[in-house]
């Protein structure tokens, strides 16, 4: 078996929503990023759960799909800040 190449969160990448025909995603469709970090981070940090939920990370050739982006962001390798979603932070105030 061939060792994972260590993921590049420098190459571009592109976010594409979940494909529902029926519901349009508030302020979420297609998005272009310079970089994958950006991308991984806008996901993970920006995006309502639902829409996160069946949306997918394009990087050159390897697609990532919710959790694909979990771990990147997860991963000792993320090369930028994390900070809570919206919805945890919201919660975590009402739990205080």
């Amino acid at each position: 078996m061939r060792p994972l190449r260590p993921f590049n969160f420098n190459t571009s990448a592109e976010l594409f929503p979940a494909a529902i025909r029926k519901k349009k995603r508030a302020g979420f469709a297609y998005r272009r990023f310079g970089t994958a970090a950006e991308a991984v981070q806008f996901a993970m940090e920006q995006l309502p759960a639902d829409s996160l939920n069946g949306a997918y990370l394009q990087v050159e050739e390897a697609r990532f799909d919710q959790n694909g982006i979990r771990s990147l962001y997860e991963s000792e390798a993320f090369p930028l800040p994390r900070r809570p979603r919206k919805a945890e932070a919201a919660s975590e105030k009402d739990a205080a």
